[in-house]
């Protein structure tokens, strides 16, 4: 668990942590392999999801040899979809990040939203969905790994 008291925002306990695959882990459906260390990382902390269409058919072979849970989702329903499963797992517990207009929802509705601005941009409504803009994966995974990053960024 994440457990951070935030002075002058809020106080959190986070026990899960819910990824968008295409350009937020991904790009064009490849993971780099720094990018499944810190995932391993994180996930002796938190609980860690992804939640994908699929979109390359490549998901489950590239995160075979990382300890994460994966949750295929519809290509028609997605931002339902992952909006529903976040409300599902307890969203006052959850940090979510993505990049696309199916995450907009999901970034809103969590304790922390955290948008990636990476090789395919980022739909502008996310953003305005959001808690926290990265330029990159590597840097969000930075900021749970040393959460105290999230406190400087976030503190009032």
């Amino acid at each position: 668990m994440i457990e951070l008291d935030i002075p002058s925002y809020k106080q959190l306990k986070i026990k899960y942590v819910i990824f968008d695959y295409n350009g937020t882990l991904a790009v064009d459906g490849i993971m780099k392999s720094e990018i499944k260390e810190k995932l391993k990382k994180l996930s002796e902390k938190v609980e860690v999801y992804v939640l994908t269409a699929d979109t390359y058919g490549n998901v489950k072979e590239n995160l075979r040899d990382v300890n994460v849970n994966l949750k295929i989702i519809s290509q028609e329903n997605g931002k339902i979809d992952k909006l529903n499963f976040v409300k599902e797992l307890g969203a006052e517990y959850c940090i979510a990040i993505g990049n696309g207009n199916n995450d907009m929802l999901m970034l809103k509705e969590v304790q922390i939203g955290i948008v990636i601005i990476g090789d395919e941009g980022c739909f502008v409504e996310t953003i305005k969905n959001s808690d926290i803009i990265t330029k990159n994966i590597d840097t969000c995974l930075d900021l749970l790994l040393n959460p105290n990053r999230l406190k400087a960024t976030l503190r009032g």
